[in-house]
């Protein structure tokens, strides 16, 4: 979502609105489908403005401060941190890695973690593999 500001070139009337992406206000544009919510002119064009830019020395949100969220927050790294330690990433090769340690005994010091469709998910589980 883009937010611009536009202006009416009829009334000189400012106003902001939403748009999915900028190829989508191109598209509005050229359907002539914005127009001024003051006089309903087709005369409506992009205009200056500024940013939204968060500030370093603004405050954090409250949820930031919140000190459930800093321990879910640190949890989380934890976890992250253990299965980067203890598991190797195999990437698209799950599925043929979990048969390989499934069918070959191939075990390994480190389990495995990686991406795997939900069509090898379903047909891993359908073998009595485990994921």
């Amino acid at each position: 979502m883009i937010k611009y500001k536009l202006v009416c070139k009829n009334c000189d009337n400012f106003f902001d609105s939403w748009f999915a992406s900028s190829k989508e206000y191109e598209n509005l544009k050229k359907l002539k489908h914005i127009i001024c919510d003051n006089c309903n002119s087709l005369k409506v064009e992009k205009t200056l403005m500024t940013p939204s830019v968060l500030n370093s020395k603004k405050e954090k949100p409250v949820i930031y401060k919140n000190k459930k969220y800093t321990k879910i927050k640190n949890t989380i790294k934890e976890y992250q941190k253990f299965i980067k330690n203890n598991f190797e990433y195999v990437g698209e090769d799950f599925a043929y890695k979990a048969r390989s340690i499934h069918y070959n005994n191939k075990k390994s010091s480190k389990g495995i973690y990686g991406n795997a469709t939900a069509k090898e998910v379903k047909e891993l589980k359908e073998e009595g593999i485990n994921t």
